[in-house]
């Protein structure tokens, strides 16, 4: 496990950032481009993150088979085609070609390289991952979500064809407003965080470009209307003038491209000389205002002399998506906050030492191992857990739904075990047969089990239906038995409420989520393997 300087603060959150992009692109390889947003999220809140553990333990949780391993440099022409390495102290991902290896760092991407140079500087360490036989669709859904924002401008430009004329002129202005708004959408994306890796690719076709540096220059996020918000508040507006009025507009439009010039050339000192660096998207935005007021100006359209309904269009569309924008792009911030804000809760919950401290010992164990419930799963995995639940408790079908998840997707991990809580002596309770029938199936049909449970916790079947299904022919005395030595358990550890969850005989904290136990599982078993070697 390595974990990065903690006196370069800003180097890690870089690294950290490239590391992450590096492992994406390791997922996509192997074919998991759908759950690449995934892998995200729990490394990013993983306690040990970004560590090689971190790595490895979001894989397993995402039930990725997987192997972070040191091999001898020899067995490389074994190893699979594509694998996670540390070479010079850094991750990197290689991809094995026939005479060469191809590295992607988190510096330089698809660097060749010889065998030979390679071995030099391998110090063994590799994690490979089983790739995904089952060949999904790519997620388009995710790169190109924008596309349906941009449906209703696509309707308006057809319904103002079909009522205006347009000269190759006021066209040719409409066409490059278009792919001016559409930029400055990536822009302002860029500048609210949101991340696009196609964006990301073309903002960064050199070491001198970077829009991430050029669009955040401009800290002072506390105004109204920001430098990188006047191109989408620029464009936008001259997109309804020309549909609205095609030839005017444009020649209003083409007189304020001119004046913004002097912003044009003042983005461009910046980028030069202050930052240098250059945002490509700014640059494209620059020539298409730049291209507007040249084509303006070289016409024979050119006019200083405008009157009230040639400009109305502009200047209304421009006054009155100021206030839109303003609340849209505060919403949006507060969003995202909150997103942020939920990954860090994420990464303190994910804490072991404060899961061990919030679990609280079960007071009287005598006896818990003798309680016959219903069993799922591996018997002899490391995660022994037990809900103790009540077919009348409403909170009680989320538990067992969530327990029962965690054993079908880690089977060899955990051990389920479903008690119940009920008095067998109040008759009054109409769904105490229910408990007795379950016992009693599971007793004398086994293979019933799961699909009677699910009929009730799950699929939440009303009574006289579930009944009806599921009709046994008599409760044998054993059951009631049964019944009763969990009753009086619960009664002896106080337990008047369902539902309970217990893990490795320790309550489990009611400040976590049951379906939050899959964060710990290399925790638990940590643990288990401990107290064995003490033993």
């Amino acid at each position: 496990m390595f974990f990065f300087n903690k006196n370069t603060n800003i180097c890690i959150i870089i690294m950290s950032i490239k590391m992450l992009k590096l492992v994406q692109k390791f997922l996509q390889i192997n074919r998991y481009s759908e759950i690449k947003n995934e892998f995200k999220d729990l490394f990013l809140s993983h306690p040990n993150y970004p560590s090689l553990f971190a790595i490895t333990d979001s894989f397993d949780l995402l039930s990725i088979d997987n192997a972070a391993v040191r091999v001898s440099k020899e067995q490389i022409v074994d190893l699979p085609s594509n694998f996670l390495a540390y070479f010079k102290e850094e991750l990197i991902l290689v991809e094995k070609a026939k005479s060469f290896v191809r590295i992607n760092t988190v510096k330089k991407a698809n660097q060749k390289m010889s065998y030979e140079n390679f071995l030099l500087d391998w110090n063994g360490v590799i994690v490979a991952i089983e790739p995904n036989n089952v060949v999904a669709r790519e997620n388009l859904k995710v790169e190109f979500n924008w596309l349906k924002y941009f449906l209703p401008l696509l309707l308006l430009v057809g319904l103002s064809f079909f009522y205006n004329t347009y000269s190759l002129f006021s066209l040719v202005f409409l066409i490059t407003s278009i792919i001016g708004l559409v930029v400055s959408f990536f822009i302002v994306q860029e500048k609210l965080g949101v991340k696009n890796s196609i964006i990301n690719k073309f903002c960064n076709l050199s070491t001198n470009s970077s829009c991430n540096s050029v669009i955040n220059f401009d800290e002072n996020d506390n105004k109204w209307v920001n430098f990188s918000d006047l191109p989408l508040l620029f464009f936008s507006s001259s997109i309804i003038a020309l549909l609205v009025q095609p030839f005017t507009s444009a020649i209003f439009i083409g007189f304020l491209s001119l004046l913004s010039i002097p912003i044009i050339v003042s983005s461009i000192w910046i980028q030069k000389f202050e930052i240098q660096k250059w945002c490509v998207m700014c640059l494209v935005v620059s020539f298409l205002i730049f291209a507007q007021s040249v084509i303006w100006f070289s016409s024979d359209l050119f006019t200083l002399d405008f009157e009230f309904n040639t400009v109305f269009p502009f200047l209304f569309s421009f006054i009155l998506f100021i206030p839109i924008w303003t609340v849209i792009k505060t919403m949006l911030k507060n969003v995202l906050e909150s997103e942020n804000s939920l990954k860090e809760l994420k990464k303190f919950k994910r804490n072991y030492s404060l899961l061990n401290f919030l679990s609280k010992k079960v007071i009287h164990t005598n006896g818990f191992e003798d309680l016959r419930g219903l069993a799922f799963g591996n018997k002899s995995a490391v995660i022994k857990l037990s809900v103790i639940i009540s077919p009348s408790c409403g909170h009680c079908y989320k538990t067992f739904q969530e327990a029962f998840d965690l054993v079908l997707k880690y089977p060899d991990r955990i051990y389920l075990n479903v008690l119940f809580n009920i008095n067998p002596e109040n008759n009054d309770n109409p769904y105490k047969v229910v408990v007795e029938r379950l016992l009693t199936i599971n007793r004398s049909s086994p293979g019933k089990t799961v699909e009677a449970i699910s009929d009730w916790y799950i699929k939440k079947m009303g009574l006289k239906k579930w009944l009806k299904k599921w009709h046994v022919d008599a409760v044998s005395m054993m059951i009631n038995q049964e019944i009763q030595k969990q009753y009086e358990w619960c009664s002896k550890n106080n337990f008047n409420y369902t539902p309970v969850k217990i893990v490795n005989e320790r309550l489990f904290p009611s400040e976590y989520e049951l379906n939050e136990l899959k964060y710990f599982l290399n925790d638990f078993m940590e643990d288990v393997e401990v107290l064995e070697k003490t033993a």
